[in-house]
């Protein structure tokens, strides 16, 4: 059962579409549920992004992409979705990453401020963002984590870093999760020890659907059998996160504790 957090607000900042429903549908759809405000901010468009689907003639990558993406913020309950409009930098390593307009080279101060004005303007008491390692060392991730952490600084809003247990996921998803995919594609390492991790959501079988759609609503980037109902909780059945720091330690719980800590179960499967 959800609590009741009416008068709530998170912000969640992601990097590309479809991000917000892999790394947190299951929390942005659980916190709508019990009242709270859920304003997600995207950084990019996902720019440099291909798709799996034909797009219609003349049709823009994204294009495709952002209504996809507000199809999925739909049905993943959020109130206001706000495009901030920087170029993806593609993968690590990729010839995008130098782009003068990509996300990767934009000032972590001035996009953090930016994000503080919305905060701020939005009255959100929580701020959900990147790890420090971008997830999977992604350059869009760490600059969305830099943006978030600027934006918590500024704001004093409680920050959530979302990443992935990569333990729980070798036990349970194995290869399933597309974290996998894209960390081999980059040849890099992807998410933390379970003992790093200080919150796990999970949700009802109806919360896992929904999750399950939004992810599907960005048909250009996720193919239908690599989301296959059965399985599909051991791959994506929890989301992760690590408590922000505050006065030289680890913050308090907050918001994302309220939904149920599902740490323990998590680590322990």
């Amino acid at each position: 059962m959800n609590p009741d957090l009416s008068g709530e607000t998170v912000l969640a900042l992601h990097a590309h579409p479809d991000d917000e429903s892999i790394f947190t549908g299951l929390t942005l759809r659980r916190l709508a549920d019990a009242g709270a405000r859920v304003v997600l901010v995207m950084a990019t468009r996902g720019d440099v992004g291909g798709s799996h689907v034909p797009l219609a003639p003349g049709e823009r990558i994204t294009e495709r992409r952002t209504r996809e993406l507000e199809a999925a913020a739909a049905l993943l309950g959020v109130s206001r979705l706000v495009l901030l409009g920087h170029r993806d930098s593609g993968l690590p390593g990729g010839p995008d990453v130098a782009h003068p307009l990509a996300l990767a080279g934009a000032d972590p101060v001035a996009l953090g401020r930016s994000v503080a004005e919305l905060v701020d303007a939005e009255g959100a008491g929580t701020v959900i963002h990147d790890d420090d390692a971008g997830i999977y060392g992604h350059p869009d991730h760490r600059a969305a984590h830099a943006a978030g952490a600027v934006a918590c600084a500024l704001t004093g809003a409680a920050g959530f870093r979302m990443t992935v247990d990569r333990e729980h996921l070798a036990l349970s998803a194995r290869g399933r999760h597309l974290v996998h995919g894209a960390a081999h594609a980059a040849g890099v390492g992807f998410g933390r020890v379970t003992a790093e991790i200080g919150v796990a959501v999970t949700g009802s079988d109806a919360d896992l659907a929904a999750k399950r759609e939004a992810m599907l609503a960005h048909a250009s980037q996720i193919v239908p059998d690599t989301l296959p109902a059965d399985g599909f909780a051991d791959a994506y059945g929890y989301e992760w996160f690590l408590r922000g720091e505050r006065d030289g330690g680890t913050a308090a719980p907050g918001v994302l504790d309220a939904l149920g800590n599902a740490h323990l179960l998590a680590g322990a499967r």
